[in-house]
Parts: structure tokens; C-alpha cells; sequence
């Protein structure tokens, strides 16, 4: 039975709504209280497997005789052994979960001393980012940026619609989720000021993203073909990117953003491999006019994940800021990483390439403060009637997203973040 079956139980108990059931196995990097050594797992309902385990007792067998890849630091080590390996790794700890397997169901002292619940566990980074790149592939978000900036009658500058736009960021401030992030000083130019100040950004912002985690290095001065594209993707994560509206309107001309974005990039501590989100493969937006030959795709290129974002104020409560679906975006993964290497730069294992912001064509799913609130000109209201522009010191905010079948969910768990002040 494929990894993929709706069909498909476990002999550890999923809930229906869990993000987690046997058809996504998402990976991840832990530790434990009692086992301080950092090695990498799989989620399963509310439990983390051990691979680590699983490879010590050969229950498991990816990588070469003498090898081991899952007791590591990161997924580097086994996302390097190739598209073969991360398929006959997921297709082989698919098996040992099934219901009807007994060699880890019946097995009391090995089942022990795999499966850890994930309250129990500290998930850590789950890879060592090579490169950072963010792209800017929401046309909806390209649009209200430039309708607040630029010309509302043209938002779009006049290569959008040819290029995907992208910058390269800063992969040393890649976090993994439930980092803190401290507020960043920068230069501000206030409106009604002559010269520039410096001091903590006012507008500091989330930007609701996903990434994808480059599998197969590509060798310099070869460009990868926008039908190889894909396969050189391993998975997939939630992804924040802070920004400091004003440091980044201050700076942006004429490079782009710099200490406006490279403060702090969350990611979910869980990655998902592409294949498990196949079943939800849908239609991209039509692309008017029709790309350049070296970036033009055919078939269902995107993928239908739901996304949310909530922002939790120093008191506690609640707040749904919006709802939006990956499915938006005009510029594919596949496209990206073509035209990435279309110059002939080369990408390594463990390169992360953010969508950029994520936004509908409603307001309730922009994707961040600056649409929610058109750069604080609307005030965002809360559940207690307290008003938001711009995030302040003591906010939390948590990005979530799944794919929903008909019985199951294919999720990517949370990543989130709380703001501290500025030092």
C-alpha cells in the first residue's frame, strides 16, 4: 500500500484532526530531558519516532553499510543521500507504523524506547541552512504593496508578471519555532523629520510564508531546467519572515531590504516531504503574459494548503488575523529555483527558498500587518476591542497550515514567535 493511501492506520492512535497522521511522517530534529543528543525523528499523532533507534537496531536501513544519518544534528546528512533514499525512508517507516505490522507494535521495550510524546521533546532547527533566499510570488501582495507606495492604477512594476522577484537574506538568522524575536533598531525616517534617526522599529511586522529545503546540490555555472526543478525539492515548512516596515522603507532603494528583514526568519521545526502533499496538487493562476521559455510549466503545479495566522497579545486570548491558501501564489516553486539558477549560481543541500508573503484577494487573507491594516491607516481591532497597526512587545504570533482530505490532515504544525523588546 502506497505511503499516500487515505486507507492507510496506525497502530499509534491519530486523531482526525491532527496534522500528523501516517500519510505525512514529517521530519524533524529533537532532544530530550533524559537524552540530551540531538538525532532526528518523524512526528506520528501527538508522538515523535525515533530514527535514530530504528537505524542502531537496523530496522531501518537508508544509508550506506556504516553510515549512520539520523543520529545527527540536522536532516543534512540524509536529505544528501537523495530522492531514492527520502523515498525508501518514508516508504519504510510508513511500514513499520501500519496497524498490522507487529515488529515495533508488539515490541514493549523497543516501542519505548522509539516513541516519545511530543510534549516530551525539544525540537530544534531541523536543518543546517546553507543559503536564504525569500522570493516575492503573491501577486495579490505585490498588488497592495504597490497600490499603497506606488501608483494604484499600476501597482505592479513592469517586470513582475515576467520574473520572480527575490533577495537573498540572511540564513544565519534562521530560527526554529518558539524563538524569541527581538525587536530591531535601525535607521528610521519619520514622515515629518529631516534626516533619519536611529531606534527601535514601530512597525514591526510577520509575513505569513511557506519554503522549500533544496535536496540536490547543483554544480555552478549549471542552470537547473525548470522541469528538473522539482525533483530537487525534498519538503516543505512554514515560514515567517519578520520585517521592520519602517527600517525596510527607509532603506529599500536601491538594493532592497537588508537590516529590515535580517534580524530574525522563523521556520516550523517539522519538514514535509513533497511527496506526502501530492494528493493535494492543484492548478496554479494562470500566468498572462506567458513566460519566458526556461520558465514555463505545464500541469498542476501548485498545492492546496490552507493557511492561518493568529496573534496572542501579552493577556492570553486569541486572535485570528487571517486565512489565506498557498494555492495563490503566481510564481511556482519549480520556477523559482529555475530562475535562481538560470545565472548559473549554484544551490547546496539544506538551502531554504521562502514564497514571499502569501495574500488572498480578500482582506481577511493578507498576509500581513501592512495589508491587514494598509500601513496602519485601519487599525486591526482585537477580540478584547484593543487596536493593532504593528506588533508590540509581549505579542506572539503563530503561523499554521494543512492540507485537508476527507478522514485526514497533512500538516506543518505551528511555527511561532514572541516579540521582545528592543535592547
Amino acid at each position: 500500500m502506497h505511503p499516500n493511501d487515505p486507507r492507510l492506520k496506525s497502530f499509534v492512535d491519530v486523531t482526525p484532526d491532527s496534522h500528523f497522521p501516517i500519510q505525512n511522517l514529517p521530519f524533524g530534529v529533537f532532544n530530550t530531558r533524559e537524552n540530551p543528543v540531538l538525532r532526528v525523528g518523524v512526528a506520528i499523532g501527538d508522538w515523535v519516532l525515533d530514527l535514530s533507534i530504528l537505524e542502531q537496531t537496523s530496522l531501518l536501513s537508508i544509508a550506506p553499510a556504516g553510515q549512520q544519518v539520523f543520529n545527527n544534528t540536522s536532516l543534512n546528512p540524509f536529505i544528501s543521500l537523495g530522492r531514492a533514499a527520502w523515498l525508501d525512508a518514508r516508504k519504510e517507516i510508513s511500514q513499520l507504523l501500519r496497524y498490522d505490522n507487529p515488529i515495533l507494535r508488539d515490541d514493549a521495550a523497543l516501542r519505548n524506547k522509539a516513541l516519545t510524546l511530543r510534549s516530551a521533546v525539544k525540537l530544534h532547527l531541523p536543518i543546517s541552512v546553507a543559503g536564504y533566499t525569500d522570493f516575492y510570488s503573491s501577486k495579490e501582495h505585490a498588488t497592495n504593496v504597490g497600490s499603497m507606495f506606488r501608483d494604484p492604477q499600476n501597482p505592479l512594476l513592469s517586470n513582475w508578471l515576467h520574473i520572480p522577484i527575490g533577495y537573498n537574506g540572511r540564513a544565519s538568522s534562521v530560527v526554529v519555532s518558539e524563538t524569541a524575536v527581538r525587536r530591531p533598531n535601525g535607521q528610521l525616517k519619520p514622515p515629518n523629520e529631516d534626516q533619519p534617526i536611529f531606534g527601535p522599529s514601530r512597525k514591526l511586522d510577520f509575513e505569513l510564508e511557506t519554503a522549500f529545503i533544496v535536496g540536490e546540490e547543483s554544480n555552478l555555472g549549471e542552470p537547473v531546467s525548470v522541469s528538473d526543478a522539482e525533483e530537487k525539492n525534498f519538503g516543505m515548512v512554514l515560514l515567517n519572515d519578520w520585517s521592520a516596515r519602517d527600517i525596510q522603507q527607509w532603506e529599500y532603494v536601491p538594493l532592497g531590504p537588508f537590516n529590515s528583514k535580517s534580524f530574525a526568519t522563523s521556520i516550523s521545526p517539522w519538514v514535509v516531504m513533497m511527496e506526502a502533499l501530492q494528493p493535494f496538487r492543484v492548478d496554479s493562476p494562470t500566468q498572462d503574459p506567458l513566460p519566458l521559455p526556461y520558465l514555463r510549466q505545464s500541469g498542476k503545479q501548485a498545492y492546496d494548503i490552507q493557511l492561518e495566522v493568529r496573534l496572542i497579545p501579552s493577556d492570553g486570548s486569541m486572535n485570528k488575523l487571517c486565512r489565506t491558501n498557498f494555492r495563490y501564489l503566481y510564481w511556482t516553486m519549480a520556477q523559482q529555483l529555475a530562475h535562481h539558477t538560470a545565472s548559473g549560481c549554484n544551490v547546496r543541500v539544506g538551502d531554504l527558498m521562502g514564497s514571499g508573503t502569501i495574500s488572498g484577494a480578500t482582506p481577511d487573507s493578507w498576509g500581513s500587518l501592512l495589508e491587514l491594516t494598509w500601513n496602519g491607516k485601519k487599525p486591526f481591532v482585537l477580540e478584547d476591542g484593543t487596536e493593532r497597526t504593528f506588533l508590540e512587545d509581549g505579542d506572539t504570533i503563530v503561523l499554521s497550515g494543512w492540507c485537508e482530505a476527507d478522514n485526514y490532515r497533512i500538516g506543518f504544525g505551528e511555527v511561532s514567535g514572541i516579540v521582545m523588546p528592543a535592547v
